[in-house]
């Protein structure tokens, strides 16, 4: 007895180009300050792993609950402003200095806001 085996033709896919901020293609609300909280609490995690910290140590440094760690370090961030997390920082014996500079050239020139990037020194 021999199978009759049919194959499907192969499906193309499509790939679109992101614009650099997942929330904003998500369509998420709020999307600029979302993707700043998280670059924030990802300089935050990097630093409280560095340092070696229990979640119980590190909500002693920071001065939170200890459940509170645990949502950081898991990028559940409701509870987390950008000022809170740059206040954290700063707990963590880090300067944060904020830099205004004209925007650079956009490639896509019907984009008219600037935008907010964070960056960590060594």
């Amino acid at each position: 007895m021999t199978a009759n085996l049919k194959t499907k033709p192969p499906v193309a896919e499509t790939v679109d180009m992101g614009s650099g901020n997942v929330f904003a293609d998500l369509g998420l609300p709020d999307s600029d300050d979302r993707r700043l909280r998280v670059q924030l609490a990802m300089r935050l995690n990097d630093l409280l792993q560095a340092e070696g910290l229990t979640q119980a140590a590190a909500a002693k440094r920071l001065g939170i609950a200890q459940p509170h760690v645990s949502e950081l370090k898991h990028y559940k961030l409701g509870r987390f402003s950008s000022e809170r997390l740059l206040h954290c920082i700063t707990l963590m014996n880090r300067d944060v200095e904020i830099f205004i500079r004209p925007r650079a050239a956009a490639p896509d020139a019907s984009m008219v806001a600037g935008a907010v990037t964070v960056w960590a020194a060594a």
